[in-house]
């Protein structure tokens, strides 16, 4: 198969300017599957997503049905929540498929809540999302009013209310329990796990779960296709297709569905139909592969296929799907740093190594970028980053208690272990030794000679 005949399976509509409509969706095959799984019982529903092995979307790649049959059986109300608070930086695909197909969205809401045996949903937007709060409610209330929502859907005695909830933006809540607790009116911050897992204490403290907008897009197709045409796609381990956002320094920028774990990022980078190359002919730097709180990747990574496993093996991530190219002209210093703000910007300010690290990290790149960075600093960032994440190892240890923490330790330890030359021209003095002692294997900064300075 080639990078350009394979199927689109949440994207079809986007080619219409009328994609967000009842009309639209209802004659390219719109409530579909909802049919098909009411015509199933739920546990054969599950089984169905099983078969597809739909990995969750939103970056923790967990298997969906798995992750549904947690609930304790028995126990009720329970609740499904969907994560649209998309705020991973490069990251923009959850948001296109809420304003192009937010009815797709509605029918993979109620196969879940049908599977789960829930009856109500709550759809969590990022609060600066607005064309994609607008579009979600005026879908919701055109399937209100055609019974595709509501009770007695379709005839049956099935029935779910869809609650359209906004955010106030903040890059915690896209962390699952940081979400439930903005849901439940309190302020925006991680919980204890355990006991707090979502599928047995969660929303309201009844069981609840979790998923991702792209994950339950993928359900309606799912369900009219059949779980086997979707797990024909892809790689083993990463069945399907999945959207990617491309952005930084390449010539086209955008979102785009390849089939899962085949695709790799020299095709999406570089192929006409995808990234279309490097600005203006320049060469790669490098790109982030998952989000902005993965590990670097380089030219050598290019051959990767995006696959869950071969990416994980490799020191890094898919995770929210957002890939970031930067070529030769990049600063990567200045890029560590932006980075880095961001994080110390969005910190809920709960676990101190997250609260006062990030702000260090930011305080000593500032420094160091203004031109009075201290000959200590390398040693002194790598130390922060440490304590925050002991070893500066892939996958991460945490202090924390989300992953926010880490995540600015990963341009870091990205940034000084390939480009260190970089930092160190901007110290003055002379090169410094990084005598910080990294596990793992993950970031070991190449060996420098002691400057004479240091010998003596």
């Amino acid at each position: 198969m080639t990078v350009t005949d394979a199927p689109k399976i949440i994207t079809s509509r986007f080619g219409h300017d009328d994609s967000h409509t009842l009309s639209r969706f209802t004659t390219t095959g719109g409530y579909e599957g909802l049919r098909a799984a009411l015509a199933k019982r739920p546990d054969e529903v599950v089984e169905e997503v099983k078969t597809a092995s739909l990995l969750g979307r939103g970056g923790a790649g967990f298997p969906a049905g798995v992750k549904w049959g947690f609930c304790p059986p028995g126990v009720w109300p329970r609740y499904l929540v969907v994560n649209g608070d998309e705020s991973e930086p490069g990251t923009y695909k959850d948001r296109l498929l809420m304003e192009r197909d937010p009815h797709q969205l509605i029918e993979g809401v109620l196969i879940a809540c049908y599977a789960i045996g829930c009856a109500q949903a709550f759809l969590y937007v990022r609060g600066e999302m607005a064309l994609a709060q607008e579009r979600i409610a005026a879908a919701l209330n055109e399937a209100y009013a055609e019974g595709y929502v509501g009770r007695n859907i379709l005839g049956t005695d099935f029935s779910v209310d869809i609650v359209l909830h906004w955010g106030a933006g903040a890059y915690i809540v896209g962390e699952e329990t940081a979400l439930i607790e903005s849901l439940e009116g309190n302020r925006g911050m991680p919980r204890l796990k355990p006991p707090f897992f979502p599928a047995a204490k969660g929303l309201y403290l009844q069981p609840t779960v979790v998923n991702n907008v792209e994950t339950l897009a993928n359900l309606p197709w799912i369900l009219r296709e059949g779980g086997a045409a979707f797990a024909a796609l892809g790689a083993e381990s990463s069945r399907g297709t999945r959207m990617f956002a491309v952005s930084g320094h390449v010539r086209n920028p955008g979102v785009y569905e390849v089939e899962f774990g085949v695709t790799t990022f020299r095709d999406l980078i570089y192929a006409p139909v995808y990234g279309g190359g490097i600005r203006q002919g320049n060469d790669l730097k490098a790109f982030i592969p998952g989000g902005a709180s993965a590990p670097w990747f380089y030219a050598e990574h290019l051959d990767l296929p995006l696959e869950k496993g071969a990416v994980d093996r490799a020191g890094s991530m898919l995770g929210s799907g957002a890939i970031v190219v930067m070529d030769e002209t990049t600063d990567m210093v200045r890029a560590s740093l932006r980075i880095v703000r961001f994080f110390a910007r969005e910190s809920c300010g709960k676990c101190t190594p997250c609260r006062e690290g990030t702000s260090w990290l930011e305080k000593i790149l500032e420094r160091i970028v203004d031109g009075h960075g201290r000959r200590s600093d390398l040693d002194l960032l790598l130390d922060v980053c440490d304590n925050i994440s002991p070893g500066i190892a892939w996958p991460p240890k945490q202090t924390t208690i989300c992953p926010l923490g880490p995540s600015a330790v990963s341009p870091i330890a990205s940034a000084i272990t390939r480009f260190r030359d970089e930092f160190e021209a901007r110290l003055g003095g002379g090169p410094v030794p990084v005598t910080v002692t990294v596990a793992g294997g993950a970031y070991v900064p190449k060996p420098e000679p002691a400057s004479e300075e240091v010998a003596s």
